[in-house]
């Protein structure tokens, strides 16, 4: 009798999990997903109630035959996909494929991946849960009818190869709201006024013992007159209040807080969180990392408690059990924890090792003792009766702060208290100085990946499945929508009034504001995009309209709503608004008129294009059929919303003679790839942060001597020059319209002859075997690659796909089945335009 198969869907979680079944059992990968929706509209046939059609991807084939052999052979098929939707619909796709039925095929599920827990599973299993894989399907069938029918219409109305999302453009519009709210926000200045005392500690040493004014002052008179008014002032302790206070910790972590924390601890993005929890899990090191849940097993909270007695006393430990405010939780019902708490470090990358001591200190201190304070208050009198209040901080008991202390988002502001020195009430005191400082009102922070995770889960958009992929789709570059970005801040003015010795003195000071580090900016186009939304799709568009289909799918994983029902009751007054938007509608442009040129009488404007955002000089009705608008455009950090008319006519200083080196101009530009400088012909790229028109003749010089040295022969292969270059890829040769990669085996700066040529006859007869056929006038190719033969057409490659069997295509098999008009098709298929 054949052994037990048994699947899941990662090769690695696969690897921990054969570890600790029998002999009875062979475990095998799906390697996730093994079918999906059809492309474009063939996926769904939406008037047979939204019935989805699945193909499996030519990816996948071999997977799929592999599984079913073993199948075949195999007495019983289990699986073991995650416990969350998409494990579900995994494993429910895996019955369809493999031909198991689903209300007798063996599912088993568990939050960990250790000996107790796959063993307990085993002894446990449940069949698929249909209600599971309906939320799932209904997820993924209405996010392709949005973004399928919203994308066509962003191609019509704005740009070419736009694209949206459900979620995704909500999490957009989010970004380009904060953007608006801190673009609109107007500083505002004001007084803070702070004493210092100099008063004597517990060993009769004179410290210094700070006071800050109780009330704020709103300009540079009343400081002054405040100042003024203090000459000569005695200042006398006039109340002390002394209160203990806790601190208790924080839950466990789910998957919302473990990104959050891990954005302001470790620096990580999203996305390298999860991918570092992901391989944690699979490696048996902690708990499932997809939840809503921060409660703990109760076998859990025995061995944590065991280890904090151990290792800190039984005085630092406390039973606590969290529940969260989400009844309808999707994910696994546990927070995300060690599975072995008496491990606090474990081996793999850095990355699974830095998050795994975070989440390690994270659970143990949320099963510690509160940290006792104690806050000390004290007021300062003045002779003029103003109060200057001074708070110190004592730690009685540090508690959990033993182990962890959780951070807070860097624009929020948390002052450290000092411990004050012995004081006593009536005790007068000794000033040294008086300061007013002018302080200025702050916009609202932008987001982080961390704070737009966790205002999409304040607002219920999206699961904990969902938070990372939104935010890398939204940051694609494809997309063009949001940029993680650090901008430098511009230096400001600001006041100091200082009263010493009766005596005051004002001095003008400056700093610098406005800096940021990886924050998330909308782009011109995210903005017109989001504008366009909001305006015809006020639903999609709705945060609460968003949050309340979230909870629909809520509903379908109980059992309690149908999701074709919820479908029928969405789709249809979508595709009318879709209809509507695209009959009616206006192509955008975002255009705003500045001004007009004083030099030749036409229209300043700024507006979005093909080649993105630009200020233009003169409309094409200006300029008539032999006329032609000037383009600029806009600098990094500038934008189509803000930007003003004496912004607009700098760009137009360009292009700008800056000099002349070796008889020859040289120029400084901007173009639709960025500024550069022109030089007999040559185009050199400015650096990324250099502004053109503050471009010196000097750095002009030095970056075309680096050309010409670039650029200079090196060699001499048949006759022809061989130069050497570095690009975004790496050190280079060319040689004939070649451009030869330099391996890392050789270094560039002592590269022989010998090895230059090896590499130019290698690469040349790699260039004979590129082609397997050729239509020029077509700007087609079938080309081999690295994995197989593919499609060029222009400078994009497109894949044929694999055979039936799931192998791939010989360069003869290709030649023989691909012929133009089968290519031509299969470009088609992708949305190429212009094929005919």
């Amino acid at each position: 009798m054949g052994k037990k198969l048994l699947i899941v869907e990662s090769p690695a979680k696969a690897k921990t999990i054969n570890k600790y079944l029998g002999e009875d059992f062979i475990v095998k990968s799906s390697y996730g997903h093994i079918r999906d929706l059809d492309k474009g509209d063939k996926g769904i046939d939406i008037k047979n109630r939204f019935e989805p059609k699945y193909v499996i991807s030519d990816a996948k084939k071999k997977v799929v035959k592999e599984l079913k052999d073993t199948a075949k052979n195999a007495s019983e098929v289990w699986l073991a996909t995650d416990e969350d939707r998409e494990g579900e619909a995994i494993s429910w796709h895996l019955c369809e494929v493999l031909g198991l039925e689903t209300e007798t095929t063996k599912r088993i599920v568990f939050r960990e991946i250790t000996k107790p827990a796959i063993q307990n599973a085993v002894l446990n299993p449940r069949r698929v849960d249909i209600n599971l894989v309906n939320a799932q399907q209904a997820r993924r069938i209405l996010d392709r009818l949005v973004g399928f029918e919203l994308s066509g219409i962003l191609w019509r109305k704005i740009k070419g190869k736009l694209s949206a999302g459900r979620v995704q453009s909500v999490a957009v519009k989010l970004i380009v709201e904060k953007e608006r709210e801190i673009t609109g926000f107007e500083s505002n200045s004001y007084f803070k006024v702070v004493a210092l005392f100099k008063v004597k500690n517990e060993q009769d040493k004179l410290v210094d013992l700070k006071a800050e004014l109780s009330n704020r002052l709103d300009t540079e008179k009343e400081a002054m007159d405040l100042l003024d008014a203090l000459k000569g002032s005695d200042y006398i302790i006039d109340d002390i209040k002394v209160r203990p206070t806790k601190r208790k910790p924080a839950a466990p972590f789910t998957t919302s807080t473990l990104q959050q924390e891990a954005s302001r601890k470790l620096y990580f993005a999203v996305n390298r969180t999860m991918s570092a929890a992901q391989k944690l899990y699979e490696a048996g090191h902690i708990s499932y990392m997809r939840t809503d849940s921060i409660s703990l097993s109760e076998s859990a909270l025995k061995s944590i408690e065991g280890e904090i007695t151990k290792e800190f006393g039984s005085k630092y430990s406390e039973l606590r059990r969290y529940k969260g405010k989400n009844a309808n939780a999707q994910e696994a019902h546990e927070a995300i924890r060690p599975t072995d708490i008496s491990r606090s470090q474990v081996g793999g990358d850095s990355d699974m090792q830095r998050l795994y001591e975070l989440i390690w200190k994270r659970t143990i201190a949320s099963q510690m003792s509160d940290a006792h304070l104690e806050k000390t208050t004290v007021n300062i009198k003045s002779q003029t009766n103003d109060i200057f209040q001074a708070q110190g901080e004592v730690l009685k008991f540090d508690g959990f702060l033993k182990v962890y202390i959780a951070a807070t988002d860097e624009d929020e502001e948390e002052e450290t208290k000092e411990i004050l020195p012995p004081l006593s009430l009536g005790q007068k005191l000794d000033l040294d100085h008086i300061q007013a400082v002018e302080r200025f009102t702050r916009p609202p922070a932008r987001y982080t990946e961390a704070s737009l995770v966790k205002k999409l889960e304040e607002l219920g958009i999206g699961r904990p499945s969902t938070y990372a992929p939104t935010i890398t789709k939204i940051m694609e570059k494809g997309r063009g929508y949001v940029t993680k970005e650090s901008r430098d801040g511009v230096e400001r003015n600001y006041q100091t009034l200082t009263l010493r010795n009766d005596e005051i003195l004002t001095e003008k000071q400056t700093e610098i504001t406005g800096s940021t580090s990886n924050r998330l900016y909308p782009s011109d186009l995210g903005m017109l995009v989001v504008d366009f939304l909001d305006e015809h799709f006020t639903d999609v568009m709705n945060y609460s309209f968003t949050a309340d289909i979230e909870d629909k799918l809520d509903n379908i994983a109980t059992g309690a709503e149908d999701w074709q029902s919820m479908l029928e009751d969405f789709y249809h007054p979508f595709h009318a608004t879709v209809e509507k938007t695209t009959e009616e509608a206006q192509r955008v442009k975002g255009r705003r008129d500045l001004g007009v040129d004083a030099e030749s009488g036409f229209t300043v404007l700024t507006q979005m294009t093909r080649f993105g955002p630009v200020v233009q000089i003169g409309t094409r009705e200006e300029v008539g059929e032999d006329g032609k608008p000037r383009f600029a455009s806009l600098k990094v950090g500038q934008s189509i919303e803000t930007i003003d008319y004496e912004e607009a006519m700098e760009l137009f200083k360009l292009p700008l003679e800056i000099g002349e080196y070796k008889g020859e101009t040289v120029v400084v530009s901007a173009g639709r790839f960025g500024p550069y400088i022109k030089f007999n012909e040559k185009f050199i790229s400015l650096p990324k942060d250099q502004d053109p028109l503050e471009t010196s003749l000097e750095l002009a010089i030095q970056l075309i001597e680096d050309r010409l040295k670039q650029d200079a022969p090196i060699a001499t292969y048949k006759g022809k020059d061989v130069t050497q270059g570095k690009g975004r890829f790496g050190p280079f040769l060319k040689w004939n319209e070649l451009f030869i990669n330099i391996p890392r085996r050789i270094d560039p700066d002592t590269i022989t002859q010998d090895q230059i040529f090896e590499l130019i006859e290698a690469k040349v007869e790699k260039e004979a075997n590129r082609f397997i056929n050729q239509w020029p006038e077509e700007k087609i190719a079938l080309e081999n690659g690295r994995w197989g033969p593919f499609i060029r057409h222009k400078k994009k490659s497109y894949k044929i796909g694999k055979k039936e069997d799931g192998e791939r295509y010989t360069a003869e098999e290709a030649k023989e089945k691909f012929t133009l008009e089968e290519i031509k098709k299969i470009l088609k298929e992708e949305g190429i335009k212009g094929i005919k």
